[in-house]
């Protein structure tokens, strides 16, 4: 994989396809490559050039386990999408990578064209601060558990009641989920310390760039109200919530956002 230098680290990114560029930013504790199982071939099939690349805190991208903010995330995109000559283009985020995208948005307007945020929020609530705090917890005594232990906990809290009663579909899941575990490097530690500690949702009135946001119905990681109170808040923004679609809904219903990942993009004058 390439790798670029900027904003002071080193980033690595994969390029596929031709056409108008699409860069894909991942959540926490997960890889670009994540997007290339379903949203990378549509793109690609539909023409677009795309572009994925491992966070801060995901190897080979430096790990940078000194800790950093959401900020320094932005400057990275940012960085990024400059050094490759991108700009204006569209973005994609999910979850954490929703949350750069729209900082993105504010703070460097002139290099996105369209924006979608998947699974994303504009303020934390007493729940969500809850879960964080006890995933640092987690991490910092020691993160052990058995592989199936830890593969059942994040189908349950990932995946969406549709996936889970289904036996061939989960038992898949959990396959997948026991090779390839979250990890528990330092990088995704320090992903873990981005939170929100204030109400977003103000400054987003003032983001320009046409958004689509993505919600899922079944999402309890981050419920479909947070997404929907951020489309809410930027002017002019399309919400639209998959069903049967749990935090992982880009994965789980592949077909359903991609729809409206490409719908969305057709509409660009």
């Amino acid at each position: 994989m390439p790798t670029a230098h900027v904003n002071g680290i080193k980033v690595s990114y994969e390029e596929t396809g031709s056409g108008e560029p699409v860069v894909m930013v991942m959540g926490s504790g997960a890889g670009g490559r994540s997007w290339h199982l379903h949203q990378t071939p549509a793109l690609r099939a539909a023409g677009y050039r795309v572009v994925t690349f491992d966070n801060r805190g995901i190897p080979p991208t430096d790990v940078c386990a000194e800790g950093f903010t959401v900020d320094d995330m932005v400057a990275d995109t940012a960085g990024l999408i400059e050094h490759l000559g991108l700009g204006p283009c569209r973005l994609v985020g999910t979850s954490l990578g929703a949350h750069v995208a729209q900082e993105l948005c504010l703070a460097r307007p002139e290099l996105v064209s369209q924006v979608v945020l998947l699974a994303t929020r504009g303020r934390t609530d007493a729940m969500r601060r809850a879960q964080a705090r006890a995933e640092r917890e987690f991490h910092d005594g020691g993160g052990v558990m058995t592989p199936l232990y830890g593969a059942t906990l994040r189908a349950l809290q990932n995946l969406s009641p549709a996936t889970l009663r289904e036996d061939k579909e989960i038992t898949d899941w959990l396959d997948i989920f026991e090779m390839a575990p979250l990890s528990r490097l330092p990088g995704y530690r320090a992903q873990l310390d981005i939170d929100l500690t204030t109400d977003r949702r103000p400054a987003y009135r003032r983001i320009t760039t046409p958004c689509l946001v993505v919600g899922f119905a079944d999402d309890l990681v981050l419920p479909p109200h947070l997404s929907r109170e951020v489309a809410e808040a930027i002017p002019g923004a399309r919400y639209v919530e998959i069903q049967d679609a749990g935090h992982y809904g880009y994965l789980e219903r592949p077909d359903q956002v991609n729809n409206a990942l490409l719908d969305f993009f057709a509409r660009r004058a």
